[in-house]
């Protein structure tokens, strides 16, 4: 997700929203204006994700989310789109859901994973030409990193294999009939709970392999060690390559990983890479002599970019290429049509082709990423062997879309919320001009009401993105547009540590965050008034995870806000380095050692060392699930400014882990009434509409 990165988000509530007003007007309406975006419009939108084009290029396999208003929930679906002619055709479709669509090597045939028929996920495989389908294997959780073979013969993929837990004592046992409490749990892992997956069952994920036409499964990996991620084939379909840690000291290991070989026959496993650092995302290169996959030596900073590196085969002859592109590469493949790698950059996510001597060929194309409840930049892609690209697009005013690159044109394919969005009033985004006081542009953006009227002054929220390794950049968010309904203007930015400026812009803040972005983040209000957009008397702050933070640490620096919104913060680094689901990685390289090591450090980085300055009412928020920043954190913020006099409320909501989307659809809707609500009680009820 979006919120905090490392190698390796109730009943609905209704508020009065319709068109803005300037300053000096004022017309309240007793019902929301269907013209304008909100909460309810969070139900029907849908999100296209996953784009899978056939081998020849000819068409493309995607996933839908829509949300769904009976459930609750995001109803899947996979759907296949012509590239000549954008027409669509419902794949699989129906109860259930449906994903993870994945061509075979010769095109005739797609795997997917479903729930269709009733029970847990399950392989299924799909016959192109007669649209036959068949379920390969049933499993008892969801198989992951789905991998054709390149004779088209075998599918691999990744799945959890039950392991033994830690017994200390021999329990007594019930007689007949009695009925028992349950017995304790006890843990001696490092990671023993993941956000979003909740408290770990034991095992490992093994890598399986299963007969494309069906049959028994053979697992291909086993111990005490997790064997996952990309699988990677070689071309004579012998071998398969992955990224993982088989050290003794893997659990507490960091970000180190490592390339490793495995014969499909004898499951013998090779490492092909040693050195200290993450080496993921193996690509064979079409002729199958070489290998190509991404990384960095390990510095122990709190963020570094991968690099793209190639070696032999073997694992001979290893080096970088690329050096000079100074961003993170994420994601990568090589096909026929070349070596293609994508990236964030400016707020955008884009894709180039890059030659085996480190030439670099931009594609020339924005992607945008799913996360449609705030504008994080991101994007799902994949490329034919001819090198025509399938990618996820979209706008400040549409989620994502599909779309295809052929050549140097691009085209977009499918439309799928115009018809819902097409009628409404949506906020426009603009860019604005920010420099912080040594001179560095700070990239900035505002989403204005959508009547606003030029020269006159609305409310201002500052919103924060996460990360705080991530960037923002002028794309879709449902929580802005709702926002704007209700007359407010959404000011967000990309303060130094935002991702896609080159190392150096996010090392403005290695080893002071959050403290380094105060100023940044005021002088984009600064600039906002200047501009004559905000009202300087009606300034409100929210953000979430690093955002929630820097909200935190915000309010107990200046009172120029008249309320905030602290959403999944963290307040004590101290609790927070060994609470955290990544409490390995926070320690070693956000805060350069453990709290008995650094404690006046991880103090005077903590917002908590503030709270005593706090003077502006805050709602601090949470989902009792969250892992990442647990709920803990905003226990503590909670409770002191309640000590302190301080107007507060904790909002929590149930079910709901670190990522906006974790939410469903209502809860979603309740999250943004219920900061407008609060905004609204302190300096913007007399103009609330």
């Amino acid at each position: 997700m979006k919120s905090f990165k490392f190698p390796v988000a109730a009943l609905l509530l209704t508020v009065p929203f319709a068109a803005p007003l300037s300053a000096d007007q004022h017309e309240a309406d007793p019902a929301p204006n269907a013209a304008y975006f909100t909460g309810e419009d969070l139900f029907g939108l849908t999100v296209a994700s996953d784009p899978q084009i056939s081998p020849d290029g000819r068409q493309i396999a995607y996933v839908r989310h829509t949300n769904d208003i009976m459930t609750d929930s995001t109803v899947s679906s996979i759907w296949l789109v012509d590239v000549a002619s954008g027409a669509e055709t419902p794949l699989v479709t129906g109860t259930g859901s449906h994903g993870s669509p994945r061509w075979s090597p010769d095109g005739s045939r797609i795997a997917y994973v479903s729930t269709e028929s009733g029970g847990g996920p399950e392989l299924h495989v799909r016959w192109m030409a007669s649209g036959a389908s068949a379920d390969i294997t049933a499993l008892p959780e969801a198989p992951g990193s789905i991998s054709w073979s390149p004779d088209g013969a075998r599918i691999a993929y990744t799945t959890r294999v039950p392991g033994e837990t830690l017994k200390l004592g021999t329990p007594l046992s019930p007689p007949e009939g009695a009925k028992w409490k349950d017995g304790p749990t006890i843990i001696d892992r490092v990671t023993y709970r993941f956000d979003g997956a909740g408290y770990l069952k034991s095992g490992f994920t093994q890598i399986f392999l299963v007969d494309a036409v069906g049959g028994a499964p053979r697992q291909l990996t086993h111990g005490d060690r997790h064997h996952g991620g990309t699988l990677e084939w070689t071309r004579d379909s012998k071998t398969i390559l992955i990224s993982g840690n088989r050290d003794e000291d893997w659990e507490l290991a960091g970000v180190d990983s490592e390339v490793y070989a495995i014969d499909v026959t004898s499951g013998e496993v090779t490492a092909l890479t040693t050195r200290n650092g993450p080496d993921a995302n193996p690509q064979v290169s079409p002729d199958g002599k070489q290998i190509a996959w991404l990384g960095f030596d390990d510095r122990e900073l709190a963020y570094q970019q991968s690099g793209i590196y190639l070696m032999d085969r073997d694992g001979s002859n290893k080096r970088r290429i690329a050096e000079n592109l100074d961003r993170d590469i994420t994601s990568m493949e090589w096909t026929d049509a070349g070596l293609f790698v994508g990236y964030e950059e400016e707020g955008a996510y884009r894709l180039a082709r890059v030659s085996p001597s480190g030439g670099v060929s931009p594609m020339g194309i924005e992607l945008v990423d799913t996360y449609y409840s705030r504008p994080y930049a991101g994007g799902h892609w994949s490329v034919s062997s001819n090198g025509t690209i399938a990618f996820t697009s979209g706008s400040a005013t549409r989620p994502t879309d599909i779309s295809v690159l052929r050549g140097n044109r691009s085209t977009q394919l499918t439309a799928l919320n115009d018809l819902k969005l097409g009628g409404k009033r949506l906020g426009k985004t603009i860019a604005l001009d920010v420099t912080a006081a040594d001179g560095t542009r700070i990239p900035s953006w505002i989403v204005l009401p959508p009547d606003y009227n030029e020269g006159s002054r609305v409310p201002l929220i500052l919103e924060i993105h996460g990360g705080p390794y991530a960037s923002y950049g002028p794309h879709f968010s449902s929580d802005y547009q709702i926002y704007a309904s209700a007359g407010y203007a959404t000011l967000f930015t990309n303060p130094g540590g935002s991702t896609g400026y080159g190392q150096a812009f996010a090392d403005r803040i290695e080893g002071n965050y959050p403290i380094s972005n105060h100023d940044e983040l005021m002088a984009a209000v600064d600039a906002a008034i200047a501009a004559g957009i905000a009202d300087p008397d009606r300034l409100f702050v929210t953000g979430g995870s690093g955002g929630g933070i820097l909200t935190a640490w915000i309010v107990g620096q200046t009172d120029r806000f008249a309320a905030a919104a602290s959403y999944k913060p963290v307040i004590n680094w101290t609790s927070l380095a060994l609470m955290s689901d990544a409490y390995a990685f926070f320690g070693k390289y956000w805060m350069k050692g453990q709290p008995w090591e650094r404690q006046a450090d991880y103090w005077r980085r903590s917002p908590l060392a503030h709270v005593a300055n706090v003077k502006t009412p805050t709602l601090v928020m949470v989902g009792d699930e969250d892992y990442r920043t647990p709920r803990s954190e905003a226990e503590q913020f909670y409770g002191a400014l309640k000590v302190l006099g301080v107007d507060t409320a904790l909002y929590v909501t149930p079910g709901a882990s670190h990522g906006d989307l974790t939410m469903s659809p209502s809860q979603q809707a309740a999250k943004a009434a219920a900061v407008i609500a609060w905004f609204d009680k302190y300096g913007k009820s007399d103009q609330a509409r």
